[in-house]
């Protein structure tokens, strides 16, 4: 094993500041845990003359990508740089030479991680990329390794913390998605283009990888459900906290009986729900083993630090094979192939606000059209609402299938009774 172990790094923003003070700054940690000296040799930015977060070494930054990708004396390359295609290019070419590769990319490894690790595996190198979901929180190496001797049935989790930003305000001072929106873009907390956010992308490929990871089967991107945040208004807060619940939007991977349904929607959860009780910024994820029963992680889902500490992890792990001389035997193909639930296979309740004609009839209307589909209604409450011979109705079924709850939503559109659906949301297990 060599004296020491020098690391790339592809970019410098945000979290790559954060990997250089952790690398510094516990120099002592790390010789005791990998058995030598961890250094920091380039570092690619797209602006040498840049003020930083940290005060870099004058030889570490280059423009020139080969001077990271080509250098034989690095070892290893932690991509903290972003976007898709051309982080995809770099890192294949670091794993092409050999490099053993880290990096954050929870877009990327959604979409090409197949590809990626397969790259790695015939060149005798890792990839590692525990950082991709959940920030601080390491889920990816508990699937992969604390789990590895159990059959995971379900996850479910809080996986974006901008989202359970917005949804926290919203519930705790009573304000709209909108503005609890530019609160979070003026602290940072949410881009100045939200939509990967809020519409829900950021947390189906988090989804997808812990699905693929926690199921053993290729789940792509594209096998996602997803619904985001933007049509969560006040009033369908208030209701649900007067139903007992609490709004999330909750990322869902289930199997049963071989086959599986992930989707990341806005869904209400029991007050009693341990993911009700994660505000803010933070996230969490719930696994559910045949063996261990029920475990829940929790912690920061993004920052400098909390994602570094990630990084580093990694950068421990990968050094610890190459002592042991075990690189790119980490990984192992999914076992079973993809087999996805149908409609009729995936079973839920299902929150309705309506707005309908107040007059007598419209109840008899709208119990038949549930009955007719063998739905039966948990919750109900009617309130008079200011417009003219119209009152608002909110329901909570019982369990149902998808098929049937997309019926029950089509009909409604479609009835003389029905003015209009304001909301339609998913809802987990029993309120208080």
């Amino acid at each position: 094993m060599a004296e020491q172990v020098a690391i790339g790094l592809l970019g410098l923003g945000t979290v790559g500041s954060g990997v250089v003070r952790m690398v510094n700054n516990h120099q002592e940690e790390l010789q005791h845990k990998v058995g030598c000296k961890v250094i920091v040799e380039k570092v690619l930015v797209q602006d040498l003359e840049k003020e930083r977060r940290i005060s870099p070494e004058p030889d570490w930054l280059t423009v020139t990508p080969e001077d990271v990708l080509n250098n034989p004396r690095i070892d290893v390359v932690v991509e903290v740089m972003g976007g898709i295609e051309l982080a995809k290019q770099y890192i294949l070419q670091a794993l092409r030479n050999k490099k053993h590769v880290i990096t954050a990319n929870k877009d990327l490894m959604a979409l090409h991680g197949a590809e990626l690790l397969k790259t790695a595996a015939d060149n005798g190198c890792d990839l590692f990329y525990e950082a991709s979901v959940a920030g601080g929180i390491p889920i990816i190496r508990t699937i992969k390794e604390g789990l590895a001797s159990d059959r995971i049935t379900k996850m479910m989790g809080i996986v974006n913390g901008t989202t359970n930003y917005i949804l926290t305000k919203m519930d705790k001072q009573q304000l709209s998605f909108h503005d609890v929106l530019a609160e979070a873009q003026m602290l940072g907390f949410a881009e100045a283009d939200p939509a990967s956010d809020v519409e829900g992308y950021d947390a189906a490929r988090k989804m997808a990888i812990l699905a693929t990871l926690g199921f053993s089967m290729d789940i792509h991107l594209d096998d996602v459900n997803v619904k985001g945040i933007t049509g969560v208004t006040k009033e369908d807060i208030d209701y649900a906290r007067q139903f007992g619940y609490t709004m999330k939007l909750i990322g869902n991977a289930r199997k049963d009986d071989g086959k599986v349904e992930v989707s990341v929607e806005p869904t209400l959860l029991p007050d009693s729900h341990p993911l009700s009780s994660v505000n803010n910024e933070y996230n969490a994820v719930y696994v559910y083993g045949e063996a261990v029963g029920e475990t829940m992680f929790f912690g920061p889902g993004a920052g400098e630090l909390p994602t570094a500490t990630s990084i580093v992890s990694d950068l421990v792990a990968v050094i610890r094979n190459m002592r042991l001389g075990v690189n790119g035997k980490n990984d192992v193909a999914p076992q079973y192939e993809k087999q996805l639930k149908s409609l009729d296979e995936i079973h839920g309740k299902f929150y309705y606000r309506l707005h309908i004609k107040d007059e007598a009839g419209t109840f008899s209307v709208l119990t038949s059209l549930f009955a007719e589909n063998g739905v039966s209604l948990e919750k109900l409450l009617q309130k008079p609402i200011a417009k003219e011979g119209t009152a608002e109705v909110v329901i909570v079924t019982h369990s149902t299938t998808k098929h049937h709850d997309q019926l029950i939503y089509s009909q409604l559109a479609q009835s003389d009774a029905v003015f209009d659906i304001k909301s339609h949301y998913r809802v987990e297990g029993v309120s208080a």
